[in-house]
């Protein structure tokens, strides 16, 4: 009898951290976001931000750095394949609005981005991750009713069910958005990180991820 097997070639991790934040900090970071001042998202008027900032943005920013730390190196090394040491480079705080959404961007000069959850999503709300557009792929495509979609085929996924409190990473490459939120105010906390330095057979580069010196 023949053996087949297939390998999935180079795949895209992504990872879910369940309870990261426990219940009484989620509920300092809402109370804190809903006392902050946020700014109207270019493109949806129903999305709001807080300013990017560092940890020092926020007394309760450095305690969810803390707890993000330890997870950030386990994935960043799946990605590079060594356990380097990671910083958040910028962190801010999200509000969606009902009828709110996020158009499909990617985050520039970091190499992981995490999403901590602090309201529950609305199955309709929740993040939507894109393959990269004008890649080396096919240019056809066969997207049909017959057709079915997978891992080696689609165009896109949609991320599992979160709950307050837990967190996503992701490389900061990966195309990604927020379809029309159909239920309640969604809140968020999102942040970029890079490492201290990556190394290819002694080309150095070294990352630097103090704000406050470079205002």
């Amino acid at each position: 009898m023949p053996q087949v097997d297939v390998t999935p070639l180079f795949p895209i991790p992504f990872m879910r951290v369940t309870e990261l934040l426990p219940a009484a900090l989620v509920r300092d970071c809402v109370e804190q976001l809903k006392a902050s001042t946020t700014r109207t998202n270019a493109k949806s008027d129903l999305l709001s931000h807080t300013d990017i900032d560092g940890l020092e943005g926020s007394d309760l920013y450095p305690r969810i750095g803390a707890l993000v730390a330890p997870h950030l190196a386990q994935f960043g090394e799946l990605l590079f394949g060594e356990k380097l040491e990671w910083s958040i480079k910028e962190i801010w705080s999200n509000v969606l609005e009902p009828g709110g959404h996020q158009s499909v961007h990617a985050h520039s000069n970091s190499f992981i981005s995490g999403i901590v959850y602090l309201t529950e999503s609305d199955p309709s709300a929740r993040t939507v991750f894109h393959r990269s557009l004008g890649g080396t792929e096919f240019v056809f495509s066969n997207d049909n009713p017959n057709a079915k979609m997978g891992p080696f085929n689609g165009n896109k996924w949609v991320s599992p069910q979160v709950l307050p409190g837990d967190m996503v990473l992701y490389p900061s490459y990966l195309l990604h958005e927020v379809p029309v939120n159909q239920g309640l105010q969604r809140m968020t906390i999102a942040f970029n990180a890079i490492p201290d330095r990556l190394d290819t057979w002694g080309y150095s580069i070294h990352f630097d991820s103090r704000r406050s010196e470079r205002r």
